[in-house]
């Protein structure tokens, strides 16, 4: 995110450069970023002449060159974008011609998506000598949550430490999707307010009381009874609940629990980023450490692995969702 800011604080203060190559597993920024010069280079009255969008399935590297190489009319520069540049990959070498000498009336923007150049290729540092080359990493689930503060934040929302952890566990690190989903709740919620689990509820569609979340507490603090009734739920609205990702959380939840097991030091304000869950949720780990010794939690981990299997249908053809979930709980409380 700060290099973003970077490039945009420089276009603003008049840093602009021939050549933007975005690329990138995290198609958010490129869009973004995209987005940004689109909207910003040119004046609505400049744009006619000399905005041209280009998609990389409809052209060649001779076509983008060839309009990058033409001189603006009426305007000090003109804007060319390809989109869905990846889609040039086999040719894009091509460009290293232009990008060794690039017009410098033109700002070229190639979105290159999902996929990286070789950096050892005399291309990319060219681009990196005339130009702007960035990457667009995709975050780590872990670095998700702060990304959402900080993201509100800058809007002008906060966001209560639960909501976040639901939004991450249910939208993963698609960062396009979450900030749809968080557009959405701008255009409800007034600006200073603090997102609640409730709100994610009644807007989104996620269940403040029948999620992970809430199956992990029971089953951590072993309270049966809740467990079942998630259980059944997840079984009853499998569409929104798959059960490959339901186990693959759980077991997930057991691993954690058993990396907890092994640490030295378990004060929950250390174990908690080495084992990559949000603090607020550690109170949660620390019951579970108390309730399910080191060698029952190995001998879950051993069941979950066999109801994964399972839950992918092999050698369980036969078993529905709910018959799966409640074989994993019977498993896990027994």
């Amino acid at each position: 995110m700060d290099e973003v800011l970077k490039i945009i604080n420089d276009l603003k203060a008049g840093i602009i450069k021939p050549i933007y190559f975005l690329m990138g597993e995290e198609p958010y920024y490129i869009d973004k970023l995209t987005e940004y010069i689109e909207n910003n280079i040119l004046s609505e009255d400049e744009k006619g002449f000399n905005q041209t969008v280009i998609y990389g399935r409809d052209a060649t590297i001779e076509d983008i060159v060839s309009n990058a190489k033409r001189y603006p009319m009426m305007a000090e520069r003109q804007v060319v974008v390809v989109r869905e540049a990846q889609e040039l990959s086999r040719t894009i070498d091509k460009l290293e011609s232009y990008a060794e000498n690039p017009q410098p009336t033109t700002v070229l923007v190639v979105a290159y998506k999902y996929k990286t150049l070789d950096k050892r290729k005399k291309l990319v540092k060219l681009i990196a000598k005339n130009g702007v080359l960035f990457e667009s990493k995709k975050l780590y689930e872990n670095q998700v949550g702060t990304w959402i503060q900080r993201l509100l934040q800058g809007r002008g929302y906060s966001i209560e430490p639960k909501a976040n952890a639901m939004l991450v566990e249910f939208l993963g690190n698609d960062l396009s999707r979450i900030s749809n989903e968080l557009d959405k709740l701008q255009i409800i919620l007034p600006k200073g307010h603090t997102i609640t689990p409730k709100d994610i509820e009644y807007n989104i569609g996620f269940s403040k009381d029948y999620n992970v979340f809430e199956l992990q507490n029971a089953i951590g603090s072993k309270d049966q009874l809740k467990a079942y009734k998630i259980a059944q739920y997840f079984a009853d609205n499998p569409k929104d609940n798959p059960l490959v990702v339901t186990v693959s959380l759980v077991f997930g939840f057991f691993v954690k629990i058993l990396k907890y097991h092994g640490l030295k030091d378990k004060d929950p304000r250390s174990a908690a980023p080495v084992l990559g869950v949000n603090p607020f949720f550690m109170k949660d780990y620390e019951i579970a450490l108390r309730n399910y010794p080191m060698k029952k939690v190995s001998s879950i981990v051993a069941s979950l692995r066999e109801i994964d299997v399972k839950s992918k249908g092999v050698g369980a053809n036969s078993l529905s969702n709910h018959d799966l979930l409640k074989e994993m709980l019977v498993k896990i409380f027994a």
